[in-house]
């Protein structure tokens, strides 16, 4: 897959050896996303989903070194199992200033195995959209790992 980006967007498309279905339902249900939601290092002891077209989320990721961090948005779009798309703000710290748009979308291949395509902006600088490269792939580590494990269930 290729694409030319703009500076204020981030896009990341990742494998996961799980079905569509459930890739979804770990971003969209709160008892599953609340496992995995974080880059290494990192927990969310605190989640709330409203799943619904206007619907929000909120959040708190907490690492020994950074704290606690709290984010949150609202849903623009939910298509079971393709596709979701929402609004990301965290609260607090340099990202903070612009909330972003966050799009998902989940094409199962015939092997039981998913691409999931992410796609994040506006981002205020090129720098502050480079920072969250690292921090986005960490977390979608803990994501295929946890889809392994309830695959597994």
């Amino acid at each position: 897959m290729s694409a030319t980006l703009a500076d204020d967007e981030l896009l990341i498309t990742r494998d996961f050896d799980a079905p569509a279905a459930l890739l979804f339902t770990l971003w969209t249900d709160v008892a599953h996303f609340s496992k995995w939601m974080g880059p290494e290092g990192f927990d969310c002891p605190e989640a709330e989903i409203d799943l619904r077209v206007g619907g929000k989320y909120r959040g708190m990721i907490r690492s020994k070194d950074k704290g606690e961090n709290w984010f949150g948005g609202a849903y623009r779009e939910i298509e079971p199992p393709t596709r979701l798309v929402f609004t990301w703000k965290w609260d607090e710290g340099p990202s903070a200033e612009v909330e972003t748009l966050v799009t998902i979308t989940f094409r199962e291949h015939g092997d039981g195995k998913t691409t999931m395509t992410f796609h994040q902006s506006p981002f205020i600088s090129v720098e502050r959209r480079d920072s969250h490269v690292g921090g986005w792939n960490s977390l979608f580590n803990k994501l295929a790992a946890y889809a392994g494990q309830q695959q597994h269930i």
